[in-house]
């Protein structure tokens, strides 16, 4: 098998061919699927080995003291063969990971071989293809949590363990110094325990990433930001706990913890710093400093890592690991987002490249991961994996009986929120030949708003008498996003039309349930609010560029900028991503503009945020490249795209301008005002009411909906598998 080894007198790094464990009592062997880089531990390491012998020294006074006592014991010649040889050796490095048993050792009952489990230790948890692993050292991973999310789990334990030491309690204001890995897991574990965070960290996209993952504030520990943060949270007081969760030379973190302490407060140090106590500060204050030991309580104690033996509950409840598999239960059930951090996955083959870019500086990483040769296939992540796209039902209402003439489309909004308000309604509210009904809201004044506002005849919080009035036609669902399917599903089976915002579902099983309505109803009058399709400028555009007759190349870039703070865009626990919720607008004007459906899906997302490239593959070769931003400058335009086939192109700008180009030439062009960027609302809504009251076709077939929302949601499985997602067609 393969493992990455280092050589410290030398600072070599190398990936060796090197024996198979054994699978001995009270272990497992383990087959690795993904292993997690430190970042902080394992860089430190690998600086230190390309140091000289004199840098070496400095770097590690500790071990320096020991030479000298081996000295003053077995002479200077003994020890410097004893020194010598043991630098110019190989050593491993890692000590997280998640894998698949290969093995079961005697004494082994609570996992078999072909399970899923997270493994720690740095003598048992190594980027190697496969590790024995003793008993206390690995936890089995909950159903539905992706191995590369699992491989976290050593990091995540090191981070709770920290968060214990702190003791933080429901309300209390905390300082996390340092936003490099354990720092940003400490900011979601504490605000998962309802503490507010303030972040200090010199790097701005780290502040910025720690913000969106729950900190109350974040800023430079040199700038006045942090400071000011904390007063305001604290009330001048400061704050309850400090985290210590930086490294380095400087004294400025153990300063810092001092001066925006409280009387009394808590220093927890789980980093490595200097921490040369200033006398004063920390006596006046009395601030009571705790050490965190890495994963928990066991660590370094052969009886409990190596033999088993484990701690009473009653006697310690948290050891490494019940601390391993608390990390990971958080992980499954959304507490704890770690995709975020992940800034670059690598294969485990092209490890010493990249040790190297993270030391040259090449590659900025919070969380890199190594993706071991055939990990899909153990790991229970196929190689190709695939999204079923479901088989519409054959439900005969692909159109429905004509209303009268004279009688106007009666519909219905659950939900009143912004984008009902300003881009739906005041569309709806003036269109000759529609009643606005009913408006519902879970809260009473949201509905009388919209009541008054836009003149509907009645305003109520009672979903189900207004599901159950007969004489309304059409319900539209504007609600939060994790709502859409369920509402959608029971307006179908009450026999409404149906016009939902974007996304329809945020899962496959939330998708088969929609059309497990329109089987069970026969009722497949449904609309997504996919509205740039009908955009008068797009559709003119598409019409001068005129007939494809060879595979089209199409990029979308999509400037969707920050949210701001607190947005409930940012509850993906709730919500699903950002993507998700919005992501099937871009792929439903690629396909439109592609005239056919993607057969797969590729993403990759940049490390720390949310940018995303989405590459789509449709039948006669044609690929879009969906470009989604959220890190660049508000004064470009949002969404710019470009289509590319048979010596032409099509340039859309913002839905401002359009332009054709044909033989080295423009051969149309066309602009409007910003003011009077139009993206489609208004005409979508105008086929959606004629549908209703003619009974014919809705505006896009169900089809089409439900391939786009396979594809979205086969852009979170591209993620976490790190593979093309293929989407399968059910026959």
């Amino acid at each position: 098998m393969k493992q990455v080894v280092q050589n410290y007198k030398s600072g070599e790094l190398a990936v060796l061919d090197v024996p198979v464990p054994g699978c001995k009592p009270g272990g497992v062997l383990v087959r690795s699927a993904y292993s997690l880089i430190s970042t902080g531990t394992e860089l430190m390491k690998v600086s230190e080995a390309g140091m000289s012998m004199l840098g070496k020294a400095r770097s590690r006074p500790d071990q320096v003291a020991k030479v000298m006592q081996s000295v003053a014991t077995n002479g200077l010649p003994a020890t410097y063969r004893k020194v010598m040889g043991k630098l110019d050796s190989y050593t491993p490095l890692g000590y997280s990971l998640c894998g698949v048993v290969e093995q079961v050792g005697t004494g082994i009952d609570d996992v078999k071989v072909g399970d899923l489990v997270a493994c720690a230790g740095n003598e048992h948890a190594l980027h190697a293809e496969l590790n024995w692993v003793p008993k206390n050292l690995y936890a089995r991973v909950p159903d539905g949590l992706a191995p590369r999310h699992a491989a976290f789990g050593t990091v995540g334990s090191i981070a709770m363990q920290g968060v214990r030491q702190g003791e933080p309690q429901l309300g209390e204001v905390a300082l996390v110094i340092g936003l490099g890995l354990i720092g940003q897991l400490v900011v979601q574990l504490l605000a998962a325990s309802g503490v507010r965070v303030v972040g200090a960290d010199p790097d701005p996209v780290r502040c910025e990433l720690a913000e969106r993952l729950g900190a109350a504030a974040c800023g430079d520990p040199a700038s006045a930001a942090v400071e000011t943060a904390v007063a305001e949270l604290t009330d001048g007081h400061g704050v309850d706990q400090v985290y210590l969760a930086a490294g380095g030379g400087s004294n400025q973190p153990v300063e810092l913890a001092a001066r925006l302490s409280r009387d009394r407060g808590r220093v927890v140090d789980i980093g490595k710093c200097r921490l040369d106590l200033p006398w004063n500060a920390y006596y006046e204050k009395e601030l009571d400093v705790r050490f965190s030991r890495s994963y928990g309580p066991g660590r370094y104690e052969p009886e409990y890592e190596l033999e088993g033996r484990d701690y009473p509950i009653g006697y310690i409840r948290w050891t490494e690991r019940r601390n391993l598999a608390c990390f990971l239960d958080l992980l499954a059930r959304g507490s704890v987002d770690v995709e975020p951090l992940v800034s670059h996955i690598a294969d485990f083959d092209d490890a010493v490249e990249t040790y190297q870019r993270l030391k040259d500086g090449e590659l900025k990483a919070v969380a890199v991961l190594f993706r071991y040769p055939e990990q899909h296939e153990e790991a229970g992540e196929a190689q190709a994996p695939a999204v079923t796209v479901p088989e519409v039902p054959r439900s005969g209402r692909a159109s429905a009986p004509a209303r009268p003439a004279k009688a106007p489309v009666r519909l219905a909004f659950v939900g009143a929120g912004n984008y009902a308000t300003s881009m739906l309604l005041p569309h709806l509210a003036q269109r000759e030949g529609v009643a606005l009904s009913t408006v519902v809201t879970t809260t009473a004044l949201s509905a009388a708003n919209a009541k008054r506002k836009f003149g509907f005849a009645e305003a109520t919080t009672d979903l189900d008498a207004v599901l159950g009035d007969k004489s309304i036609d059409a319900v539209f669902v504007v609600t939060r996003h994790s709502s859409h399917a369920e509402l959608t599903r029971r307006a179908l089976l009450a026999g409404k039309a149906v016009f939902v915002e974007k996304p329809l579902a945020l899962t496959q099983d939330e998708l088969a349930g929609v059309l497990a309505a329109v089987e069970e109803s026969g009722n497949d009058r449904l609309q997504v609010g996919f509205n740039r399709r009908f955009a008068p400028l797009l559709q003119e555009a598409g019409k001068r560029f005129g007939v494809r007759t060879g595979p089209a190349s199409l990029r979308y870039l999509v400037n969707a900028g920050r949210l701001q703070h607190g947005s409930w865009y940012l509850q993906q626990g709730t919500e699903g991503s950002r993507f998700a919720g919005e992501g099937g607008h871009f792929i439903d004007t690629a396909s439109w503009l592609l005239q056919a459906d993607p057969v797969s899906v590729y993403a990759v997302a940049a490390g720390g945020n949310e940018d995303l490239q989405v590459v789509l593959r449709y039948p006669d070769g044609s690929t879009a490249t969906i470009s989604y931003v959220t890190t660049g400058s508000p004064g470009f335009p949002k969404e710019t795209l470009d289509l590319v086939a048979d010596g032409k192109v099509l340039r859309l700008d913002d839905f401002v301008r359009a332009a054709v180009y044909d033989a080295g030439r423009k051969r149309w062009v066309s602009s409007r005002l910003p003011k009077a960027r139009d993206k489609g609302q208004s005409a979508e809504l105008a086929a959606f009411v004629r549908a209703v009251r003619t009974g014919g076709p809705m505006p896009v077939p169900l089809e089409s909906l439900v391939a786009t929302t396979a594809a979205t949601l086969a852009v979170q499985a591209a993620l976490v598998g790190g593979a093309p997602v293929t989407l399968a067609r059910t026959r």
